[in-house]
């Protein structure tokens, strides 16, 4: 049924595929970290890049359609006919640059938790007070500083 909510049997096992997926991209982390850099979170929002600089759009495109770095599409939907099985447990991307600023998708993105303490969205760039944690990314945010920006850079383009 159109507009139906999914059964909490189907969100568990999506959430369990998301995660079991999640896991299985670590070898893509297998290089030491680099430290975390600092920002600063004004209200719901980082107002400057984690980078200094805007990000990449067309780069930001890519992770988010890759099901083993960005891993958007396994809860999110979004502007992408060529990728079959997108995610229904999160909002559609559509029109995400219309209802965000960059500064608050930057947020949403670095740590989700920060606005939603309950929030299934991993934090892309924390790696304190996480529960859960597969050993490979130990002490490692799922996304690089230029990835963030690069994600953000692409968010802010989906206009309605």
């Amino acid at each position: 049924m159109a507009g139906s909510t999914p059964s909490p049997q189907k969100c568990s096992v999506k959430l369990a595929i998301a995660l079991a997926l999640l896991a299985s991209s670590a070898a893509a982390h297998a290089q030491a970290p680099e430290p975390l850099r600092p920002y600063t979170v004004v209200g719901n929002e980082i107002p400057q890049p984690l980078t200094g600089t805007r990000g990449d759009a067309a780069r930001g495109r890519t992770i988010v359609g890759n099901r083993q770095v960005g891993l958007c599409l396994l809860c999110h939907s979004g502007p992408f006919p060529e990728e079959k099985f997108q995610g229904t447990l999160a909002p559609d991307l559509k029109g995400a640059g219309s209802r965000w600023t960059e500064s608050q998708l930057r947020l949403r993105i670095v740590d989700s938790s920060r606005l939603y303490p309950d929030t299934m969205m991993p934090s892309y760039y924390r790696v304190d007070g996480l529960s859960r944690v597969a050993p490979a990314f130990a002490g490692k945010p799922v996304l690089t500083a230029e990835q963030i920006e690069d994600v953000v850079a692409y968010l802010v383009t989906l206009r309605d």
